[in-house]
């Protein structure tokens, strides 16, 4: 088990763990003997602290403490105790997951008191998503094992752990200098009835191993073979947890698409029919479903992850330029490469001073911040106190990672950054001297905003050739309609050809910002995106607004929950368009 120690400077750290070490017989043969007779031929007064630095003077000799962590034993595990000496090396050892700590000793000095470091360590704590803290109320024999003070520092430091989210596994009396309730329980302290440090260590829980969490397996990229009748479409990736065994049935996130394990492959592997945690492996799947890179493989029956396109997380910022809103950013999380917002700093720790402010609103290098981030489009994780490998991420800033961060937990995306701009966009939209209903009466129809798709493979050629059908036909009776393709935009609006024909989720907010505007202008205005995916259909929808959208879909359907307004086989498509459009009053005078 991996713990952290934190507490205000001299509230006996150092001395905590050179007493565990000791108890537990954790030291070299001889070495505490060595440390005394040392402190007695120059006249010190022996301090377990001692042990620490002695041993980390005998790295060479094979003793494994450097100054961020020491190793002791019980009967019950191995422990880490990770004690970063300053503060920024704190920071970087904790947040950007190094230490990977499942626990945390608090320690304060009975004497002194709850300290301001006391409690912002308490914070950065809660901040890494530590929830199993246990308090140790030190140097309990400078107040001559005073119950009442000790009372008094559990309730006041229980108030304040409680506002950060986290409830106390334990307050602990102690005196590590004599050895009080450290890994015994001591008579100097008959009122209090708890375990000890190392008892209370031993009754932490570890987190699962990977095998027993569920699974997840971000997907790395999807496999086509031809030669010799092969037609396999084999989903590759790594396993983070859990396992899939042929016969399954798997999901995938965010898209929300099922389906079934038929086969389990590999390079140069005997037959095989289970996937585990750690094997580099892919699937074949009863169905063939459209799917892409970056999406998360999950068993359908086993708790799934969160999706959502907005979330909390806590983040260490190490980018040269400080992380500031409404700048775009890409967040690399799994497989998955997304675009990503600063929507709201909720407060930050200063890596140098541990200063808290609630009041920044950009976060500087080597600051830790809790913020709330808004995606593109939705992504599948999980909070880090569930499942580790699934809730930690990195941002990066002009193509270098300059941020390191875990998930907290998912918000509600209904107020994100894109209704934001729409709301702003709409406050800020300059009219012109003609309304709608006067364009209206004078084009002879209203406008609109129709969004052609299929599910089916190889179904693009189709849904242009569709799109362009309906242009043509409403042109023809005299309505002002106009066809965009996608690659218009693509080679077009989008500022480097290279880098935006990948970039999706761009296009998708571009042609949303193009239908506003041709919509705006009284036209029908007409579109092809081949698998527009749920929450793609209601991006275009958000965009479009206050104008309304006409989703038609051919064939396959690329949706799970979004309801187009119909689905029709390719040769009834351009004369459904048009009904659909009769039945909405943009147009009038057409008939069948």
């Amino acid at each position: 088990m991996n713990i952290v120690i934190v507490g205000h400077v001299d509230h006996g750290k150092s001395t905590v763990i050179g007493k565990l070490l000791a108890d537990t017989n954790s030291l070299p043969e001889g070495k505490l003997e060595s440390v005394k007779e040392f402190c007695r031929l120059n006249s010190r007064p022996f301090e377990y602290a001692f042990l620490l630095d002695a041993l980390k003077d005998e790295q060479a000799q094979g003793i494994t403490i450097d100054t961020a962590r020491c190793f002791f034993k019980s009967e019950s595990r191995d422990y880490i105790i990770i004690d970063a000496p300053g503060h920024i090396e704190f920071l970087k050892n904790m947040v950007t997951g190094a230490s990977r700590a499942e626990a945390a000793l608090l320690v304060i000095d009975a004497k002194e008191g709850i300290q301001e470091n006391s409690k912002r360590h308490g914070h950065l704590v809660s901040m890494l998503g530590i929830r199993q803290v246990v308090v140790l109320v030190n140097k309990m024999d400078m107040i001559d094992y005073d119950e009442e003070i000790f009372n008094r520092i559990k309730e006041e430091f229980t108030k304040f752990l409680t506002k950060i989210n986290i409830k106390p596994v334990n307050f602990i009396p102690i005196s590590a200098l004599k050895g009080d309730n450290i890994a015994a329980n001591s008579n100097n302290t008959m009122w209090y009835d708890g375990p000890n440090v190392l008892k209370q260590l031993n009754r932490l829980e570890n987190r699962k191993n990977k095998e027993e969490l569920p699974f997840r397996m971000p997907v790395q990229d999807i496999y086509k073979f031809t030669q010799d009748g092969d037609d396999r479409r084999i989903v590759a990736g790594t396993a983070l947890s859990g396992n899939v065994k042929v016969g399954d049935e798997v999901l995938f996130l965010p898209s929300n698409k099922k389906s079934i394990i038929a086969s389990i492959e590999g390079f140069n592997i005997s037959k095989r029919t289970v996937f585990k945690a750690d094997e580099a492996l892919g699937v074949t799947l009863t169905t063939q479903i459209y799917i892409k890179p970056g999406e998360l493989m999950v068993k359908a029956n086993e708790k799934l992850p969160q999706t959502s396109s907005r979330f909390k997380a806590n983040i260490f910022w190490v980018g040269k330029a400080p992380l500031v809103k409404n700048k775009n950013y890409k967040l690399k999380i799994g497989t998955m490469h997304i675009g990503v917002r600063l929507a709201e700093v909720l407060n930050i720790v200063d890596a140098a001073e541990l200063n808290i402010d609630s009041f920044k609103d950009q976060i500087e290098r080597h600051d830790v911040a809790e913020c709330i981030f808004d995606t593109v489009r939705p992504v599948a994780f999980d909070k880090i106190s569930d499942i580790e490998s699934t809730g930690r991420f990195v941002i990066v800033d002009s193509y270098e990672i300059s941020g390191g961060g875990i998930i907290l937990e998912s918000m509600q995306d209904n107020e994100n950054t894109l209704s934001e701009h729409v709301k702003n966009r709409e406050v800020h939209w300059e009219k012109g001297f003609i309304d709608p209903k006067t364009r209206d009466e004078a084009y002879g129809h209203k406008s609109k905003f129709v969004v052609i798709t299929s599910g089916k493979e190889g179904a693009q050629s189709d849904i242009q050739r569709v799109g362009k059908e309906i242009e043509k036909k409403l042109f023809e009776l005299n309505f002002k309609a106009y066809f965009l393709g996608v690659n218009n935009i693509i080679y077009g609006l989008a500022s480097d050809s290279l880098l935006q024909y990948e970039d999706r989720d761009e296009n998708i907010r571009q042609i949303g910002e193009m239908a506003r505007i041709l919509t705006d202008s009284g036209q029908i205005f007409i579109t092809s995106i081949y698998n527009l995916e749920d929450h793609e259909a209601n991006k275009l929808k958000l965009l479009n607004l206050p104008n309304e959208i006409l989703v038609i879909n051919i064939e396959d359907t690329p949706f799970n929950i979004f309801e187009p307004d119909a689905s029709v086989k390719t040769g009834e498509a351009v004369e459904e368009a048009c009904r659909l459009l009769k039945k909405h009053e943009v147009i009038l005078d057409y008939y069948l």
